[in-house]
């Protein structure tokens, strides 16, 4: 089996939840939405696209290994904007300050991140998948548009370095096979696939959470998973531009660190 491989690493992160009034709230690990647009933006496919956004959520199995949550950080977010006027589009933020001063708003809202979260997710093809994972891998290296880590204002703060893993009978063998690279400089010796450096300074996580699509078989054919649970998650998106997400089901791992 083959799959691609890579790390998500940030200063924040936000993997959107439902949302109810003026809270937005973050999951702990990423979600299929927020890996899907990831993909899209490095492909190059537009939000509005719908047709290649439904190919690309289709054609493709996500699979998250959570190192560590980081820490949960919470924003009082005030934005000013003016309300809808019939089918006229404010182009810039400029015309929303100028043509639409007469009808600004303040719109409040408290805004959830996970601030020094460290993951990575896997993606496996499908049948008939719009893109080879070959070709996936090139776009996240040189990616058509800016990669973010579920809001605009969560840049990359590490390459993706995503690493295709041929030949691996599951997922667990795959994050295990692995390369990781060095987040911050160092010249001591990896541990564990990390180095000491990046392990001190994300609090030495040993423990590892699970998250993947599919059966058991396809994540381990040798570990214990009678303590697997099934979850619902509303993470699979039915339309970019209504922002309208479904119910999907996915499975969790937790393995205590030796």
């Amino acid at each position: 089996m083959e799959y691609l491989v890579f790390r998500l690493y940030a200063p924040l992160a936000s993997w959107g939840e439902i949302a109810v009034g003026e809270s937005r709230h973050t999951a702990n690990y990423p979600s299929k939405s927020a890996l899907i647009g990831l993909l899209g933006a490095a492909l190059g496919i537009e939000r509005d696209d719908e047709e290649r956004q439904q190919r690309l959520q289709q054609g493709y199995a996500f699979a998250v290994e959570l190192f560590t949550a980081g820490s949960l950080l919470r924003d009082y977010h005030t934005a000013q904007v003016p309300d809808s006027v019939g089918k006229f589009t404010y182009r810039t933020r400029r015309d929303e300050l100028v043509l639409g001063k007469a009808r600004l708003g303040t719109i409040l809202s408290s805004r959830e991140y996970r601030s020094d979260a460290l993951a990575l997710a896997s993606v496996r093809a499908l049948d008939n998948t719009p893109y080879a994972l070959a070709e996936i891998q090139e776009k996240l290296l040189k990616p058509v548009f800016h990669l973010y880590l579920g809001r605009k204002s969560c840049p990359l703060a590490a390459p993706l370095n995503p690493q295709l893993l041929a030949g691996q009978p599951n997922l667990f063998a795959a994050f295990k096979a692995y390369q990781h690279k060095p987040l911050l400089p160092t010249f001591k010796p990896e541990t564990d696939g990390m180095t000491e450096r990046d392990l001190y300074w994300l609090g030495s996580p040993k423990d590892r959470h699970y998250y993947w699509e599919g059966t058991s078989e396809d994540f381990s054919d040798s570990l214990d998973l009678t303590r697997m649970q099934t979850r619902i998650r509303h993470d699979q998106p039915l339309s970019r531009k209504r922002w309208q997400f479904a119910q999907r089901q996915e499975h969790y791992l937790f393995k205590a660190g030796e």
